[in-house]
């Protein structure tokens, strides 16, 4: 194992962080490091429970003198989001993360960071593996496969949790206690590929250089999806030139915002100039109206051999870019209640082809459930008028911003003594899994924190050192704090 993080404080953290980090956690992919909390536990005689989704609770007694204090879940997730940039040789499967400090970040080298939420797991295993620090009756729980559905939180068996306290540690900025957040759903749709003989000339399209991000958090940025640009260019092509599409394909991840789309197309001879005006045209309106939030948004229009073979038939081709061009994307309706706040969103988030399908697939979110349905049946009825298939899961509900909160007035009374400040407290329009919580265990009392995490999702994402300290004493001090309480 590497020890680029040695050295840092807090260090037991920081260890933990970087041997997370050497194991491969990308969502599907958490039996390995499911293991590892398991052993973790088994080390040092801690009742532990795993359950057959790899979900883990592992349990402390109080500390002496806390006995009598209420119980606290201390939780975070297990799985990452795997980006990594084109030009990087990285297999998510198999590889550690190429952990590198810069200033007060921690990054990985052309990859995802994953501390989103491995940091989580780092402090609460740092925490348990600390018996200087007083704490209450204890539970600290990992799920699994946040990112991809929250299915471990779906499966979780809550009745082997007591507390009725809770703290996510699944947020990425630092002064900020969150107490609500949009619930969601992934949504796919089919369109039957028919094919056809084609001949003509070969163009490769891609659009890069977007910023991409998270699909809730950066949703109202206005950054541009690359999947919603390659619809916008192929439709302004469409109109000009009589164009066959081989190939199509966009994104990675649904809850990402979709940094690069490639597409592969035929054109007759005689109109290859204009094809080559029309991108050119749609590359200078991507950069000038992005110029302030995607300044290098790049399209490239690169002529390959003749092409004599198999292409998507018109009507398949015009179903598939129909659907790219008119399906809604980003910020759908704001927040009358909570002014700043989006109330319902969607991003089309990956587009992928192959010899019988092109499938496109969003994350939808909303805090008001009977959005996040509308703009369901929007994105269902579309499909099926085109005679396509359409179906949608990982249904997660939103979590509601309850009017009296002890823990929340706790952890606010306990920011301002640590930095002389007030926190801000606020809902979000990300998915937590405290959605989940809530409504399994109604009565449980939660808030989510975090350290300061940029470009989450992205393999820019940066973990500041100087914040995630902070954090971590902040969440000491919380613990020390239920001593106040009494159950």
């Amino acid at each position: 194992m590497s020890n680029v993080l040695s050295g840092l404080n807090p260090s037991g953290v920081f260890h933990f962080f970087e041997e997370i980090c050497g194991i491969p956690h990308g969502s599907g992919n958490v039996k390995a490091i499911s293991d590892y909390c398991v052993a973790f536990a088994k080390e040092r005689d801690l009742e532990v429970y795993q359950d057959e989704v790899y979900n883990v609770i592992i349990k402390k007694p109080a500390s002496p003198g806390m006995e009598t204090a209420p119980g606290v879940i201390l939780q975070g997730h297990l799985d990452m989001v795997c980006e990594k940039n084109a030009d990087v040789d990285f297999d998510f499967e198999k590889d550690g993360l190429r952990l590198a400090v810069d200033g007060d970040d921690i990054h990985a080298q052309g990859t995802t960071l994953g501390g989103d939420d491995g940091i989580a797991v780092a402090m609460g295993l740092a925490i348990l593996d600390d018996d200087s620090i007083p704490h209450p009756p204890l539970e600290v729980l990992f799920t699994t496969e946040e990112e991809t559905g929250m299915d471990g939180a779906q499966n979780l068996d809550c009745s082997k949790l007591n507390a009725q306290y809770m703290i996510n540690i699944d947020s990425e900025e630092e002064g900020v206690i969150t107490a609500g957040c949009a619930g969601g759903l992934k949504s796919h749709a089919v369109i039957p590929a028919q094919w056809m003989e084609y001949s003509g000339t070969e163009y490769a399209v891609e659009i890069s250089g977007l910023l991409g991000g998270h699909s809730g958090t950066e949703i109202h940025l206005g950054r541009a999806n690359a999947n919603k640009l390659m619809g916008r260019l192929l439709f302004a092509l469409s109109k000009d030139v009589e164009f066959a599409l081989v190939h199509i394909q966009g994104g990675a991840k649904d809850n990402a915002i979709a940094r690069d789309a490639k597409a592969v197309v035929v054109i007759p001879q005689d109109q290859c100039h204009k094809a080559e005006e029309i991108v050119n045209a749609c590359a200078a309106d991507f950069q000038n109206e992005y110029r302030a939030c995607d300044p290098k948004v790049t399209v490239s229009f690169s002529k390959k051999e003749t092409y004599k073979g198999r292409a998507l038939t018109f009507s398949s081709a015009q179903k598939v870019i129909y659907l790219l061009l008119n399906t809604p994307y980003g910020v759908q309706s704001m927040s009358a209640e909570l002014p700043g706040l989006v109330e319902s969103s969607l991003n089309l988030g990956v587009v992928t082809m192959d010899q019988d399908s092109v499938t496109l697939t969003w994350a939808v979110r909303s805090s008001v459930s009977s959005r996040k349905w509308l703009i369901n049946d929007q994105l269902m009825y579309m499909t099926e008028m085109l005679g396509g298939t359409y179906t949608y899961g990982g249904d997660y509900p939103a979590w509601a911003y309850r009017s009296k909160s002890l823990l929340r007035d706790l952890a606010v009374d306990t920011y301002e003594e640590m930095f002389g400040k007030k926190p801000q407290v606020c809902t979000i329009h990300a998915g937590l899994e405290c959605g989940l919580f809530a409504e399994k265990m109604p009565q449980e009392d939660m808030i989510s924190i975090g350290p300061d995490i940029k470009d989450i999702h992205t393999p820019g994402e940066r973990l500041s050192i100087s914040s995630t300290k902070r954090t971590f004493d902040y969440v000491c001090r919380m613990l020390k704090s239920f001593g106040r309480l009494s159950q």
